[in-house]
């Protein structure tokens, strides 16, 4: 049976167990309105209060010794990646590599598969091997975190790096996957939800597209487990990444799916410490994944803190968050696309939109609009957001865009509209409805 959608009341109960919601910094005597979720989301207090207590009472390295204090360091470290498997829908916990971050975990994989011809000694990695005549698939769209490294791979192996354009709006389409995929295609990497447009990619038609003409499918989905209730397995994808940070989390902490055939082909992209089980003076050999992929000393608190900050959205229901923030969205976007003067990246209303939306105003550059946003106390973001070419695409350096998560309130919304209107009273852009 589902359950109903999070109420005004329910986010005005989820702030109180956010210290930055519980006391938020004031401007001008009035709290602060934070909407940069996606860049940074806030942390309740059970993740900090878990992460603090580990490092008080359980700090000690992970998989390295046969102390008591190893042991129960090890068992916590190991039961939050049982923990962010069970709600990305990962088959096991083993298919959960520990990155730094989103960023990491996407050069894992593109740095791994450059290393497929090199001798590493990892059974299967020939399946990765690039060459000339080989393409590589991203979108317009694209973070830089998931294009520069599939630059860099096709520059390294000589495979042609290819993309799918965007249209007028900053998306791009089923049809123009179908078209570009071909015999030649080894990778397609793409974003689950566009952190500029908001827009959310059918993955699971792109998956069997992609698996039609055998590539290998790579998903950035950094801006769609906080907010949508994700099952990696049943996508089908055969690599994922996301980050820590925008999921209630630590900082320093990102993830990396793989499904098991993958990870056991991939070499690493980084060598040394606990990743191996055999050294000599001539070579190495190295332990099946995860710990393949986990070299050198782990964030082992961050990944503590990681694992608390999962269970807190699992406590809240992921339906019932991302049915709340829909209607959420729905407010912000109904509210720009009334306001003369603005523009709407992305989808033009709220079908196939997830969490966030980006505006350009007229006239103005984004950075003005965001110093005038913040005098009124309202905290967004503003630039490219690291996604230079889809802006270029659009005619445009930088956007101004405000993101929801479960501790948004109606209110907080509206400080956004107002504001962005008062910006175009303020250097006189307004435009007459």
């Amino acid at each position: 049976m589902s359950l109903a959608p999070l109420t005004t009341a329910d986010a005005f109960s989820l702030r109180a167990e956010f210290p930055y919601f519980a006391n938020p910094p004031l401007n001008g005597g009035v709290p602060v309105a934070y909407l940069d979720s996606a860049a940074t989301s806030q942390r309740p207090l059970r993740v900090l209060d878990t992460e603090r207590s580990f490092l008080e009472r359980d700090n000690a390295a992970v998989h390295r010794g046969t102390s008591q204090a190893v042991g129960t360091a090890t068992e916590r470290f190991e039961s939050a990646r049982a923990a962010v498997a069970d709600f990305v829908g990962a088959a096991t916990a083993e298919q959960i590599v520990w990155a730094e971050g989103a960023t990491d975990a996407l050069n894992i994989v593109a740095l791994g598969i450059g290393e497929a011809n090199s001798g590493l000694g990892v059974a299967g990695s020939d399946r990765f091997a690039l060459g000339t005549g080989d393409e590589i698939l991203v979108t317009e769209a694209e973070h830089h975190a998931n294009l520069i490294p599939w630059q860099r791979l096709a520059a390294k192996t000589g495979a042609t790096f290819k993309y799918i354009p965007v249209d007028q709006h900053g998306l791009w389409s089923l049809d123009a996957a179908r078209e570009a995929l071909n015999s030649r295609t080894k990778i397609f990497a793409f974003t689950h939800v566009s952190n500029v447009t908001g827009f959310e990619a059918p993955v699971a038609e792109l998956v069997e597209l992609a698996r039609a003409v055998g590539a290998v499918t790579v998903l950035d989905a950094c801006q769609s487990v906080p907010h949508i209730a994700v099952n990696f397995e049943a996508l089908g994808v055969d690599f994922a990444a996301f980050s820590g940070h925008k999921a209630l989390g630590p900082n320093g902490i990102g993830v990396l799916y793989g499904r098991s055939e993958m990870l056991d082909a991939l070499p690493p992209a980084r060598t040394g410490g606990s990743a191996i089980t055999k050294v000599t003076m001539e070579s190495a050999q190295f332990m099946p994944p995860p710990l393949r992929f986990e070299a050198g000393t782990q964030p082992v608190s961050q990944v503590v803190g990681l694992g608390e900050a999962v269970g807190f959205l699992s406590d809240i229901g992921m339906d019932r968050s991302a049915a709340r923030e829909h209607e959420l969205v729905t407010r912000l976007v109904e509210g720009v696309l009334d306001t003369p003067g603005l523009r709407l990246l992305g989808p033009q209303g709220t079908e196939g939109r997830v969490a966030l939306a980006a505006v350009s105003v007229d006239g103005l550059h984004a950075h003005d609009v965001g110093q005038y946003l913040d005098e009124q106390g309202v905290l967004v973001r503003v630039g490219h957001h690291c996604a230079q070419p889809l802006h270029r695409a659009l005619g445009m350096a930088s956007s101004t865009r405000a993101s929801v998560h479960v501790t948004t309130t109606e209110e907080e919304i509206d400080r956004f509209l107002d504001a962005l209107r008062g910006a175009q009273r303020y250097f006189k852009t307004e435009v007459a409805s």
